[in-house]
């Protein structure tokens, strides 16, 4: 039996959450780590009696969180299949506990769209956030939304630089609309699809918003993710999920969308997001949801609580460069989100045109 370490969780959130745990090797480790943050129900249950129990419970009683222990024999598998074909959990947060190294099996939970997967040893603490994100925003990818009503600071892009934004983006689209119509000629020739592609971002405050850029990409590309986590240039520097996904080299990038992306001529769509007010021209990134629901930890939110932008430090200093490391990249956004200014965004937009011109695929 695996032994709990002594870790003192410091904050005490009040989250009213009901966690049943399936598994006996991790289970007092789990327990002792839990147990002041959440409700557990003490029946001592594994893979074969798991369901029985679930099959015994209404609607008001099941659990939120169901924790399942990865037994040796696979087993565990089958059983989180029949759970998500049963859309009367559909709504329960499926987490998957290791207590040994099975790098096949977390490919396989993350296919079958857990929550999330942890291997022991890993900090108590990681754990006992991560369930309590995903309990307050069950289903995290279409409530995200409710993230906005949480963060402490409420963030408004001053008068002077809103009038900014809408200077330049609408001067810009004027001017590039000749070239816009050339890409989008040369997309159509390519490859079959939409020449813009539309997807969810996160942006100032959690808030989500459709992001737009020129396709780059193959139809179908966003459905290939998963095959392709082994090439995540941040996947090497952490044990656990990578925050950020950027792959070198991408083999689901067109011919025409190389050159777009080397060019940064793919972004140019996002003067009409400036043009909304859904980002400003110079600010932080705005994250796809897999990114977003990975930087909820009070250590990362700050990034949020600033605008998001077309261009920002990220952009000047260390894109393109394989030694960009997922801290630095989160440093940058947390540094220009508490100390952006009029000056200071005139500098990073000098200085975007030089970076304009990557030398790495990524």
């Amino acid at each position: 039996m695996i032994l709990a370490p002594n870790i003192n969780l410091s904050h005490r959130t009040g989250v009213n959450a009901k966690v049943v745990y399936a598994g006996t090797e991790l289970r007092d480790f789990v327990f002792s780590q839990l147990a002041g943050q959440f409700e557990m129900d003490p029946f001592e249950l594994d893979i074969q009696s798991i369901e029985q129990y679930l099959n015994e419970q209404s609607l008001l009683t099941l659990p939120d969180i169901l924790l399942i222990e990865a037994d040796t024999n696979g087993l565990w598998i089958e059983f989180v299949r029949k759970i998500k074909a049963n859309h009367l959990l559909h709504g329960m947060i499926i987490v998957v506990l290791s207590a040994f190294t099975n790098k096949t099996w977390k490919a396989e939970a993350m296919t079958l769209k857990v929550h999330d997967f942890y291997t022991y040893p890993f900090p108590a603490e990681d754990l006992c956030e991560r369930l309590i994100f995903l309990v307050k925003f069950k289903l995290i990818r279409p409530r995200l939304t409710e993230l906005s009503k949480q963060v402490d600071v409420v963030y408004s892009i001053p008068p002077a630089k809103r009038i900014f934004d809408i200077l330049v983006s609408g001067i810009s689209l004027l001017i590039l609309s000749p070239l816009f119509l050339i890409i989008a000629i040369l997309i159509r020739l390519e490859s079959k699809g939409s020449v813009i592609y539309k997807s969810k971002r996160v942006g100032t405050g959690y808030r989500i918003f459709d992001f737009y850029k020129f396709r780059s990409m193959r139809s179908g590309a966003d459905k290939e993710i998963n095959n392709l986590s082994n090439l995540n240039q941040y996947a090497a520097e952490e044990s656990g999920k990578a925050a950020f996904v950027k792959i070198k080299d991408d083999p689901r990038i067109t011919k025409v969308g190389k050159f777009i992306r080397n060019t940064s001529i793919d972004e140019l769509p996002q003067l009409f997001n400036v043009l909304k007010g859904d980002m400003s021209m110079v600010g932080n990134r705005p994250l796809p949801l897999y990114e977003a629901e990975m930087l909820t930890s009070n250590e990362w939110t700050t990034r949020f609580l600033g605008p998001a932008g077309l261009t920002g430090l990220w952009q000047i200093s260390k894109r393109g460069k394989m030694d960009m490391s997922e801290r630095e990249r989160k440093k940058l956004d947390n540094f220009y989100a508490s100390n952006h200014s009029f000056w200071l965004d005139m500098k990073i937009i000098l200085k975007t045109f030089p970076a304009l011109l990557q030398k790495e695929e990524v």
